[in-house]
């Protein structure tokens, strides 16, 4: 692999093992990331300070964190190396806590069980800015100068304070008290086992599943969305659950299903946590999402007057806002949630907890806080299909659907209302079943599909919201076949 082609996307450079994910590419971003803060004037990321290092449960995952250290401290840079698998939000807390100049989390967070990466944390806790990354990725491949001697490479526990962060934000006395019943998830992934002993601690009466290490995640991507996610569902009805709680493969995003055993979508999971936030903990600040994220949370917002900020795809965006004001919370469509009292920083345990929290606080099973959203605000569906294509094919859909929306007037049997490009192809179609349902009800959600390029796989994304299941599963069928037209 030359060097040119180690590219960070939205979060990180990510490849497949063996292939271009090697032992000599992972020096090469860990040398681009020490040249960084070498030359760095910021003081807040002196080289002086280290950097935190660690690592999930994927194959070679510790030994690529080591690799890491060992490039950093050859340049006169210290390095905290966890002490075991570790998840990314703590990893995260890490740095900020202990004012460390960034972090290297190796991971490839929800990816197969092939893959691996490497992502950047910056001085404040949270993924590096689209400036930081950019200077790291015009570093690769320089050369560094090395120290007289090495600097230490000292081995650390990040999860134990990471914890009692988390423990002293939640209210678990509220979630003991609640008498609720869970099942817990973590995919075979970094937070294993951590919900389970706090749940055994304060007495909540709870299932686990998936709960050890694997780093072929069990033939599935510890990805706690449909159909890897049915396993929790499967667990929740057999032991007559209220909710079952999944975080993915390095615990920064979290997975839900309800009292039956029905997958709760990213989407509905930060509604119901917002709507939480802003009824009953009422803290101050904007609200940000992602550009394909539900449009529910407009609503929300608009509701309690709160100023929602739409922004591109990747948390980096989210952490952008939290940096230049105060922001209650952010999020992305993949299940990355976060909150700004809190890290600056996705946060599957945190998210997990909050969730059984709102429970309590409401008296109601997960299945029902939804049912109460859908007919305050209106039925929000959402489907998501990804299509694997050559490089090529990737990119004449992408000029398709660029055309299309130049040109065209109709999608899907459906009026193109508009437009939007910010990330990716936005279409919104005047949908007849939106405006039928609409003069029973609240008003439905708008109809849209996005069709989006990864930058760093050979991957579409094709999303999609509107009023009803039914709808989503018809316009996403046409969007696939537009993608595939070739």
């Amino acid at each position: 692999m030359a060097e040119s082609t180690i590219r960070f996307g939205t979060d990180g450079w990510r490849g497949v093992m063996a292939d271009d994910f090697t032992f000599s590419n992972v020096r090469i971003a860990a040398r681009a990331i020490a040249a960084y803060l070498l030359e760095n004037e910021d003081p807040r990321q002196q080289a002086s300070r280290g950097v935190c290092i660690a690592f999930d449960g994927r194959f070679l995952s510790e030994r690529f964190a080591a690799t890491c250290a060992e490039e950093l401290a050859a340049t006169g840079i210290p390095v905290a190396l966890a002490h075991a698998i570790t998840p990314t939000p703590a990893l995260s807390m890490a740095v900020r806590d202990r004012g460390a100049a960034g972090g290297i989390m190796i991971t490839s967070s929800h990816n197969p069980y092939q893959w691996n990466g490497v992502k950047y944390k910056a001085w404040y806790g949270g993924s590096g800015s689209p400036e930081i990354i950019r200077a790291i990725e015009a570093r690769l491949g320089a050369p560094v100068p090395q120290a007289a001697s090495a600097a230490a490479i000292e081995r650390v526990d990040f999860i134990a304070p990471y914890m009692r962060a988390v423990e002293q934000f939640v209210d678990l006395e509220a979630i003991a008290r609640s008498g609720r019943r869970f099942a817990i998830d973590s995919m075979h992934g970094a937070g294993r086992r951590l919900l389970d002993e706090l749940f055994t601690r304060i007495g909540v009466d709870h299932v686990q599943i998936r709960g050890e290490i694997d780093p072929l995640f069990g033939g599935v991507h510890p990805e706690p969305i449909e159909p890897h996610i049915r396993a929790l569902g499967v667990a929740v009805v057999e032991h007559g659950c209220d909710a079952g709680l999944c975080t993915d493969g390095d615990a920064d995003r979290i997975g839900a299903v309800d009292e039956a055993g029905n997958f709760v979508d990213p989407h509905k999971i930060y509604s119901v946590l917002l709507q939480w936030v802003l009824k009953r903990r009422q803290w101050p600040g904007a609200v940000t999402r992602a550009f394909n994220t539900t449009k529910m949370l407009d609503r929300i917002c608009a509701r309690h007057g709160r100023t929602l900020h739409e922004h591109g795809i990747g948390f980096k965006y989210v952490v952008d806002y939290m940096l230049q004001e105060p922001i209650v919370m952010g999020g992305e469509e993949s299940g990355g949630i976060g909150l700004q009292r809190h890290l600056p920083e996705r946060d599957g345990i945190l998210n997990a907890l909050l969730l059984a929290n709102v429970m309590a606080d409401e008296g109601r099973t997960l299945g029902e806080l939804v049912a109460e959203l859908q007919a305050e605000y209106g039925e929000h569906q959402y489907g998501r299909i990804d299509l694997h294509l050559p490089e090529a094919s990737k990119l004449r859909a992408m000029e398709r659907a660029r055309a299309l929306g130049r040109g065209e007037t109709v999608f899907a049997g459906m009026p193109i209302e508009r437009v939007e490009t910010l990330d990716g192809v936005k279409f919104y179609l005047q949908n007849p079943e939106a405006a039928e349902r609409s003069q029973s009800g609240p008003p439905a959600a708008e109809t849209w599909l996005l069709l989006r390029a990864s930058g760093t796989e050979p991957l579409m994304r094709i999303y999609c919201e509107s009023c009803s299941k039914e709808s989503v599963a018809r316009v996403l069928a046409s969007a696939r076949e537009f993608a595939l037209r070739d």
